[in-house]
């Protein structure tokens, strides 16, 4: 038997999933969805589901849980715009791209964080910005990293002074941390988020 595609579009679905996923930390349930779009009935939603999982916007773990994929639906890029001497730039579509693909390689091993302080702003890193972390890419020196240094976390540089790993801020009015114990890495800094 066939089922009937429900005829809410595929944007205005992802839009309202995201809407409620932003107020309640979790994708809905079929039943949820069935309320939030409407349906009369969960199977209305599981169709919707599978339509969703089939466009990479939606996914089923292996528990059959519902999770977003990408946190953005591709955006047009129109064209490029000069920050040094103004040109004339006509306004074309150069390729779509999603925002998700551009800033996260691996997004099964990157995660969030929000950043506290000013100990990162000669790299451009404010307080109050977002960065994402990949936890498995492997640190090299110079690499901006999150770190657990002494049981203490922080966001800086991995650099090598005398043979020695230790972390130095992108702030001159900030130390040199040397660790006393120990030093781990928790992740490398791939992206940097800023809202205006």
């Amino acid at each position: 038997m066939r089922m009937r595609t429900p005829t809410v579009s595929t944007e205005t679905a992802i839009k309202k999933i995201r809407h409620f996923h932003r107020k309640q930390r979790r994708v809905p349930t079929l039943e949820e969805m069935a309320k939030l779009f409407k349906f009369a009935s969960k199977r209305s939603a599981f169709v919707l589901v599978e339509r969703l999982a089939e466009a990479g916007l939606l996914e089923k773990d292996t528990k059959g849980r519902i999770t977003i994929r990408r946190t953005f639906l591709p955006l047009p890029v129109l064209s490029s715009i000069h920050a040094g001497t103004p040109a004339d730039e006509e306004e074309q579509l150069i390729e779509t791209l999603s925002l998700d693909e551009y800033l996260v390689d691996r997004p099964e091993s990157s995660y969030l964080l929000k950043v506290r302080g000013d100990s990162m702003v000669e790299e451009g890193i404010k307080d109050g910005d977002i960065v994402i972390v990949d936890k498995k890419k492997e640190p090299k020196e110079d690499d901006i990293v999150a770190a657990n240094i002494d049981g203490q976390f922080t966001l800086k540089y991995l650099k090598k002074i005398n043979g020695e790993y230790c972390l130095v801020p992108g702030n001159p009015k900030y130390k040199t941390i040397h660790p006393k114990d120990n030093l781990s890495i928790e992740g490398v800094v791939i992206s940097v988020i800023r809202r205006y």
